[in-house]
């Protein structure tokens, strides 16, 4: 898994995911373009950033980031929510688009006020993955992470409007609106094995306010 403030790297992948043996294909992305439901600061747990997904070694690692631009500051934690469900779908080659697997993950605090998260349905991990934020929490085959990072995402807004403005394609790789901005993480590794069904295999992730507390 990966320490705090390291990019998350991997492939880009938001929105509907393919992920076989030929590589990934990446359809959309929703970074930064929240639905009027979720905007402004109540909202803002619910609002998903980008989901990605690689193959590392015999493993599957997802990573769905959620609550971005923020900036970084002392003692900065990540942005959990207890009535925020997380759900992370996983599709097989059947091409439904129904799950075949759902990760669910939920925060929560404890007696001391500290917060933990609890995440069900994880292939291989046999059980519940259940912790505190900003550890690597391992079950079974499984292992699990959600907290604070570097927000993975590159975007050069200059270019993206001079090319607009002008007609011409004006990107620069040196210039990333995101760089040095902080987004709430939950990383999720387990065997390809574990996988259900045959691939290729589809990724996506939605969520829900289940509840009216914060």
């Amino acid at each position: 898994m990966m320490d705090r403030r390291t990019r998350l790297g991997g492939a880009l992948l938001a929105g509907v995911l393919a992920l076989g043996a030929a590589g990934a294909v990446a359809y959309a992305s929703d970074h930064l373009d929240p639905s009027p439901r979720v905007d402004g600061a109540h909202g803002l747990p619910a609002d998903i950033a980008d989901l990605y997904a690689w193959k590392q070694g015999d493993d599957v690692v997802l990573v769905l980031d959620y609550a971005g631009l923020v900036q970084p500051a002392a003692n900065q934690s990540g942005t959990y929510d207890r009535d925020v469900l997380y759900t992370l779908n996983i599709d097989s080659a059947d091409a439904d688009f129904e799950p075949d697997a759902s990760i669910q993950v939920r925060f929560g605090k404890d007696g001391n006020g500290q917060w933990g998260v609890q995440l069900l349905n994880v292939p291989g991990a046999g059980g519940p993955i259940e912790g505190a934020v900003e550890q690597t929490l391992t079950k079974g085959s499984a292992k699990a992470f959600a907290g604070l990072r570097d927000d993975p995402f590159f975007f050069d807004e200059q270019g993206y409007l001079d090319t607009l403005s002008t007609g011409t394609l004006s990107f620069d790789s040196t210039r990333d609106f995101f760089a040095g901005q902080n987004t709430t993480a939950i990383v999720v590794e387990f065997p390809v094995s574990a996988l259900p069904g045959a691939g290729p295999h589809r990724f996506w992730a939605t969520t829900g306010r289940i509840g009216t507390g914060g």
